[in-house]
């Protein structure tokens, strides 16, 4: 088991998701373009759906298998989304990452602050060697930050997801703790 606390650079904070969350999880995912090139975020954000959300993530934290942390900005404590670590897999020391930000905030290099704090906590705290992460090929900012922050693409899944009836490639990106250069953030 694995303990988690708030993170912080100077403008974000990390802190552990809540059932307090799920009102904002359902306002912000409810927005089209997030679920557009999100693989599980559905649309219409169906009822209910926030809370079962943070039900299993908080089942899953509870058994060593993820962690998932709410995006604030710090001068506002405003959500901004989430990311998470899931599917960790300790006999083979790797998982999967995971993340998505509300519209407001794109663009102004926030997942990328994060994210750096999510490879220190998974190499660091988690004692990874390996984490990947998906992203639809047709949504190139996620592969550009990944990209930014050291992760090498792997491959392309061809039609690996059905999004609204279409089938749609996705690309794998890694990183390796010794490829990792970071105890910036």
């Amino acid at each position: 088991m694995f303990a988690q606390s708030t993170i912080e650079t100077t403008r974000l904070i990390l802190r552990p998701l809540t059932q307090a969350d799920a009102p904002s999880i359902r306002c912000f995912a409810s927005a089209r373009e997030i679920a557009d090139t999100m693989i599980s975020i559905p649309h219409p954000y169906p009822d209910g759906e926030a809370e079962q959300y943070v039900s299993r993530q908080l089942a899953e934290f509870e058994v060593g298998h993820s962690v998932a942390f709410v995006i604030e900005r710090k001068s506002e404590k405003v959500f901004c989304g989430v990311i998470e670590i899931r599917d960790i897999e300790q006999e083979h020391s790797q998982a999967e990452l995971s993340f998505w930000l509300t519209v407001e905030v794109w663009g102004q290099g926030i997942m990328s602050e994060a994210l750096k704090l999510m490879l220190r906590f998974g190499f660091k705290d988690l004692d990874l060697n390996r984490l990947y992460a998906y992203h639809m090929v047709r949504n190139p900012g996620s592969g550009n930050v990944l990209l930014k922050n050291g992760f090498v693409q792997e491959g392309v899944l061809r039609q690996r997801v059905r999004k609204w009836g279409v089938f749609e490639d996705v690309k794998l990106w890694a990183i390796l703790r010794k490829d990792w250069h970071g105890e910036t953030a």
